[in-house]
């Protein structure tokens, strides 16, 4: 009997489990550590997606949150932005840009630069001359710019993903780019294990934060801490002190001591 076809009777308790889409490029493995040491009894199961599949997966419910590309559609999914990539063009080894750190948005006007289907850096038209055709995927892209055809811009860390020994990239300057974002399906509140991953991302410890749980207890009044009563401010002396109740050495007709030391008698 397989998993689908079990009835609930028969199948066991288990644990709640946390389902993590990630877009090419994005690198949970960080954060997939934390969670596993947070929680144990947890398990995290990452979902690779393209940038179209993404969001699709994400409002579908096939997962219960992404690391995503921004922009997101703010009208049912809720994210936060967690870091800004570094754009790089992807050369040829033996190309003249292979001689400097960093290139400029200008020096690309003489390159066919490639434009694939599934760019992530939000531009209509790159700088450069466009090619007669765009890429379907950025992974076609590269191999056009292994075969001399042109040149690419995108993020560094899809020029990581994409590593061949015959190219190599470049910083590229004055130009966009792009965000990777924690994106889950809008709601009032977010669910716990979303709430619970949002607080690791966000790098907050173990004892700052578990997630909402944790966020509930901030806003809960704490006893105040029970300070000592304040001296009287007159010069009477408090009750309950050693000095109360005891008669003045001052007071006349008093029963108090004189200067001879022998205790005086009261008149009467």
């Amino acid at each position: 009997m397989t998993g689908s076809d079990a009835s609930p009777a028969d199948t066991p308790t288990s644990p709640s489990s946390f389902r993590l889409a990630y877009v090419p490029g994005a690198t949970p493995a960080k954060w997939v550590r934390i969670w596993n040491e947070r929680l144990p009894d947890v398990p995290l199961t990452l979902h690779a997606v393209t940038p179209g599949e993404a969001f699709g997966a994400l409002r579908e419910g096939a997962v219960d949150a992404g690391l995503v590309r921004l922009p997101v559609d703010r009208d049912d999914l809720s994210a936060i932005p967690l870091y800004t990539e570094t754009t790089v063009v992807v050369i040829p080894k033996d190309h003249l840009f292979a001689a400097v750190e960093e290139v400029s948005a200008e020096d690309l006007a003489e390159e066919l630069v490639l434009h694939p289907l599934d760019d992530t850096l939000g531009w209509e038209r790159p700088p450069g001359r466009p090619a007669m055709e765009r890429p379907e995927t950025t992974a076609d892209a590269i191999e056009l710019v292994a075969a001399g055809v042109g040149v690419l811009a995108v993020p560094q860390s899809l020029a990581r993903l994409h590593h061949r020994k015959d190219l190599t990239y470049r910083t590229l300057v004055g130009v966009p780019q792009s965000r990777v974002a924690l994106s889950w399906p809008a709601a009032d509140e977010a669910p716990d294990l979303v709430e619970e991953f949002i607080g690791i991302v966000r790098g907050r410890t173990v004892n700052s934060t578990r997630g909402r749980r944790a966020e509930e207890k901030k806003g809960q009044k704490q006893p105040r801490e029970q300070r000592p009563a304040k001296p009287a401010r007159s010069g009477k002396p408090a009750a309950g002190s050693r000095t109360a109740g005891r008669p003045s050495a001052s007071r006349k007709g008093g029963g108090g001591f004189g200067r001879s030391g022998k205790p005086r008698r009261g008149r009467g």
